[in-house]
């Protein structure tokens, strides 16, 4: 409700789509499509089977656009920094996956994400003005209040229904993003979505393009509510999708599931059969073989046949051998139809994971609700997180030992508990990315009051608080098995990873190279002055080496070792000279045979021969040897 009375065009336009619907894209005429509905003879413009949205050509843009972004540490906000695996990353997620391709491409096994549902509420970024200039889109999505927080108003942009653009400005948030996703998958890996009625239909399709169609696994269906809103005002929405892909589905198989004591109980052996327990199936198929249509004698003389239509699933031959073999099952008195035997130690070890999941088995969403208030002592400081065991019953389907499991709209960090805890359940050692905007909270929301500032600081907290709890779990585990003394006298060992090192998304420790307007002389020879020396005023040698680091192909988990003057990367991977360069340092770093070193340029100013040596040295040594 605006106050403002519709015009004729927009009354006009309400009843041809009243008439009419299938004519209407995103609230516009599509005039081909009508003139089809109405009998007219036309050809399509583009008539193929093709996935198209407006802004589709400008997201490839966005994706194919490289980032100068680089990530730093933040050890103050991490856990066993040092010592774990497992990694929080603070920042936009469209330039966290750019920065990750080189370093983590075909690395990751499974992909978790709960993207925005674009419900018409959503805030989220989107590519709405491709004509900008760079500078002025990267002032648009960077605007920061006074604390350098993100503001919604420059980097979110709420899509409401009414918008024009509705979907696409939706697809084209997550085409991009997606794109880059896959590149990181292993070739056998897999990536779950969570998804719901409003955008499954384009998302189907848009990962029908990128992963394509022929690596589509399943849809499952996720029973969300243990009860029906009863205030709905057509049907009580209880479900949400969950998409999987596969990046080749040739080469990946889900792992089975465990039997849960109701599948296990369904194995009896009411026969006293030597092989153990076991369970009838039957002996059917819906396939007709005019071979496979006989009578059947029963223990007890009665004759059976298979349904009309349908046959048996045994020709005549192999029946006999079942029925010698002891394989056949025709009810305590003899006078069933035959089932089939199946005998618990001859089936796989677990269950084939199937596409509709109960709430009972893997949780719904006020489990979820409970699980968060359980950890920040009874607050709620997020609207639909997931639950648990719901993320757990992917990591068992999706992932294996020491797998990474990659989770880039984080969120309440879900996935990082329930890797964690699946790691605790089945003694595996998976790893966890998870990379959360540092979304600013609303300052009247019961986060923000009670101290936190973003979305990503609740995430960081939660993990700290699931590691304290497991860490207290582990304890009292140990105190149940030993005497007071004997316990007191142990110092708590685990294998389990319990600690998670945060980065952050930050600007490139070294000068950027600015494209000059109107071919400035003046301002190209400023800016020549400032390439003497490449590194940022607000750059560390730290944060330089972490940068150089990712843009060399190594992960974030790579040793490094600060010895003689530098750094090594991994022993003999790489060597980064940061610091001071003399031919003691030189030497010490031949001698360490590394494959590649990168030192400043700067470190040589003033000592061409000395440059000019090491330049010679590294090549004799076989060494390839790169200066910035």
């Amino acid at each position: 409700m605006d106050g403002k009375s519709l015009t004729p065009q927009e009354i006009k336009l309400q009843e041809l789509k009243t008439i009419f619907p299938e004519v209407f894209a995103e609230g516009k005429v599509d005039w081909e499509k009508l003139k089809a509905t109405l009998g007219e003879d036309i050809n399509f413009s583009n008539e193929r089977y093709v996935l198209n949205w407006a802004g589709k050509s400008d997201a490839f843009k966005v994706l194919q656009s490289p980032t100068t972004k680089t990530l730093i540490p933040a050890k103050d906000e991490s856990v066993n920094f040092d010592d774990t695996e497992n990694i929080f990353i603070e920042g936009e997620n469209l330039e966290v996956l750019k920065v990750l391709q080189k370093s983590y491409f075909g690395k990751v096994k499974m992909i978790y994400i709960d993207p925005p549902y674009n419900t018409g509420n959503d805030h989220f970024i989107y590519p709405d003005k491709f004509s900008e200039t760079k500078e002025d889109y990267e002032k648009r999505v960077g605007d920061k209040d006074e604390e350098g927080y993100m503001t919604k108003d420059g980097m979110f942009k709420k899509n409401s229904k009414e918008n024009g653009q509705y979907h696409s400005n939706w697809m084209n948030m997550m085409y991009p993003r997606l794109f880059l996703a896959k590149n990181l998958l292993k070739q056998d890996g897999v990536i779950f979505i969570s998804i719901d009625d409003n955008e499954v239909h384009n998302l189907r399709m848009m990962m029908n393009e990128v992963f394509g169609e022929e690596n589509f696994v399943a849809s499952i269906i996720w029973e969300k509510k243990f009860a029906p809103s009863n205030d709905a005002k057509w049907f009580s929405d209880n479900h949400d999708y969950v998409l999987v892909y596969s990046k080749n589905k040739m080469e990946w198989r889900p792992n089975l599931l465990n039997r849960d004591e109701r599948a296990l109980k369904r194995y009896k052996n009411p026969d006293n059969d030597h092989r153990g327990l076991w369970v009838s199936g039957d002996m059917t198929v819906k396939t007709y073989n005019a071979k496979y249509d006989f009578e059947i004698a029963t223990p007890s003389g009665r004759k059976v046949n298979p349904p009309e239509g349908i046959c048996w699933r045994f020709s005549k031959e192999k029946f006999q051998d079942l029925i010698s073999d002891n394989r056949v099952w025709f009810g305590a008195d003899g006078n069933n139809v035959p089932r089939l035997k199946r005998f618990l130690d001859e089936v796989k070890d677990g269950v084939t994971p199937m596409t509709i999941w109960k709430y009972k088995d893997v949780g719904h969403n006020q489990e979820a609700f409970q699980e968060v208030r359980k950890l920040f002592d009874g607050k709620q400081f997020f609207s639909t997180p997931k639950p648990v065991r719901l993320i757990s019953q992917m990591i068992k389907i999706g992932s294996n030992e020491k797998d990474i499991i990659l989770d880039f709209f984080s969120g309440s960090a879900t996935v990082a508990q329930a890797v964690l805890e699946q790691n605790k359940i089945d003694g595996e050692n998976r790893k966890y990315i998870c990379v959360q905007l540092p979304e600013k909270l609303d300052v009247k929301s019961d986060a923000f009051l009670s101290g936190y500032e973003t979305i990503a600081d609740i995430a960081k907290e939660r993990i700290r608080l699931t590691l304290l709890k497991m860490e207290n779990e582990i304890i009292d585990e140990e105190k149940s098995k030993k005497s007071e003394i004997q316990f007191e006298e142990t110092k708590l060992e685990t294998k389990l990873d319990l600690g998670f090192k945060v980065l952050k998304l930050a600007d490139s420790n070294f000068k950027q190279w600015q494209q000059i307007k109107n071919k400035d002389a003046k301002a190209l020879e400023e800016q020549m002055k400032l390439f003497v020396d490449p590194v940022a005023e607000s750059a560390t040698i730290e944060n330089m080496v972490y940068e150089l680091m990712l843009k060399s192909g190594k992960d974030l988990n790579s040793k490094i070792d600060h010895k003689n003057g530098f750094y090594a990367i991994n022993d003999d991977e790489l060597i980064l000279l940061l610091e001071k360069a003399e031919q003691k340092i030189i030497d010490s770093i031949i001698a360490a045979k590394p494959k590649k070193v990168v030192a400043l340029d700067k470190l040589f100013k003033g000592n061409d021969q000395l440059k000019t040596n090491t330049v010679l040295q590294m090549k004799d040594a076989g060494i390839e040897f790169k200066t910035i």
